[in-house]
């Protein structure tokens, strides 16, 4: 229910310089290219790639510049700056970068926990949804009448997980997964050892007991988590 995420590469380090080029880029249509060789197609999708996941901050850039440092270095050519100069004004950029960067991600932060925040107080209100001392909602689907887990027991379970906008992050519909009940986010520690075998719950769980501030590479900041559990057994 958590991704390691490293950025390992100097080629995805050197990528997110490119932000700012779609913010800064005139706004014409790209040209067309002919895709049918295996080389045009790998390029292309790379550069498709990098262009959606770097479009992000709006850093202005002298594009043409930046053109023409990309392609002095893909032709071996000597640089217009010594090494020293380089460095340095690329750890400007890289400063710019990481600032913009942590702006946007505390603006969504922000926005993130208001919306939660009223979708949780808009789902206390609805039939069957029962909220504990810990803020964590849930309603039962289905009850079982098996035991419930203890904090020492490994559980098996079918899951699937939406943000509140519907979108799924994240299922185990088709096979179901077994792990500890200690070993997972704290919502789904408090709902496990609450459930008998044989139940199926829908869940509500707020940000902070689940990835809270900080969020995941997949998991946004301040994000309310909502799961549909089914708690197949008690692993032996």
């Amino acid at each position: 229910m958590n991704s390691p995420f490293r950025r390992t590469s100097m080629l995805l380090v050197a990528t997110a310089l490119l932000l700012p080029l779609a913010a800064a880029a005139q706004e014409e249509k790209a040209p067309a290219v002919n895709l049918d060789s295996e080389l045009a197609k790998e390029c292309y999708s790379a550069g498709m790639i990098i262009g959606k996941s770097i479009s992000e901050p709006g850093i202005e850039l002298d594009v043409e510049a930046f053109v023409a440092g990309f392609s002095a270095a893909l032709k071996g050519e000597e640089s217009a700056m010594d090494d020293e100069a380089m460095r340095e004004a690329f750890r400007a950029l890289q400063n710019k970068l990481r600032a913009a960067a942590q702006e946007k991600a505390q603006a969504m932060a922000v926005s993130s926990k208001a919306e939660g925040d009223a979708f949780l107080a808009e789902n206390a209100q609805k039939e069957g949804v029962k909220t504990t001392d810990s803020g964590l909602q849930y309603r039962v689907i289905k009850d079982g009448d098996g035991p419930m887990p203890q904090s020492t027991d490994r559980v098996s379970v079918y899951y699937k997980g939406t943000f509140i906008n519907g979108e799924e992050f994240d299922s185990s519909l088709e096979e179901p997964v077994t792990f500890g009940v200690t070993q997972v986010i704290r919502g789904w520690t408090e709902a496990l050892m609450m459930m008998k075998v044989g139940s199926k719950w829908e869940l509500a769980i707020p940000s902070d007991l689940a990835y809270g501030p900080q969020g995941n590479p997949s998991i946004p900041p301040n994000s309310v988590l909502l799961f549909e559990v089914e708690l197949l057994g008690i692993a032996e």
